[in-house]
């Protein structure tokens, strides 16, 4: 596995191209389909990461990949590039880089949250909003369930969590029970 600052310098190359052409958001699209083609299938992400397969049968699995995703030019050149310095299994990395730059570029955050049941359109909104409010920045929102939480919500924001579960309430309670006289 490369170093993070390695896997930002080939991020922030790309990035730095993609600004220059406006296609920075479609470059990011493009490095999301590739890691999920790549993730999704065991023999295409052997054959291209596998470094006992020779550089040009690894190339020629790019191009097909390409084609299959119509995927930019210049994005296949980066594919290729990865693929010749023998960085390309490297590519959650740079691609998770990458996203992280376009976010920081456009004013944009992450935040994932998890609740015990799917929430509704109208709550997500609501979160949304709330998270909105709180950052001042805009939110890209990944909703996920957990039963195991109870009720509440866990709202992640970065390195921030804001845990407002009602398994934690719980548990919190059921510590200052066993702390506290009877």
């Amino acid at each position: 596995m490369i170093d993070a600052s390695v896997a930002r310098r080939y991020a922030r190359a790309l990035l730095s191209l993609g600004l220059e052409e406006g296609r920075h958001e479609r470059f990011g699209e493009e490095l999301e389909q590739v890691t999920a083609a790549l993730t999704g299938s065991a023999e295409a992400r052997d054959l291209v990461q596998n470094p006992s397969y020779r550089t040009a049968q690894r190339q020629s699995a790019i191009d097909t990949l390409a084609a299959q995703l119509k995927l930019s030019p210049l994005v296949v050149n980066f594919l290729r590039l990865l693929v010749d310095r023998q960085r390309i299994a490297e590519l959650l990395s740079i691609t998770r880089a990458y996203r992280e730059l376009v976010d920081a570029q456009v004013g944009r955050v992450r935040a994932v949250v998890t609740s015990a049941q799917e929430l509704s359109r109208d709550e997500t909104t609501r979160v949304r909003e709330a998270i909105a409010n709180a950052t001042q920045r805009s939110i890209v929102l990944e909703t996920r369930t957990d039963p195991g939480i109870v009720g509440g919500l866990i709202a992640q924001v970065g390195k921030t969590v804001w845990d407002g579960s009602l398994r934690t309430q719980l548990e919190k309670l059921r510590g200052e029970l066993k702390r506290g006289p009877l």
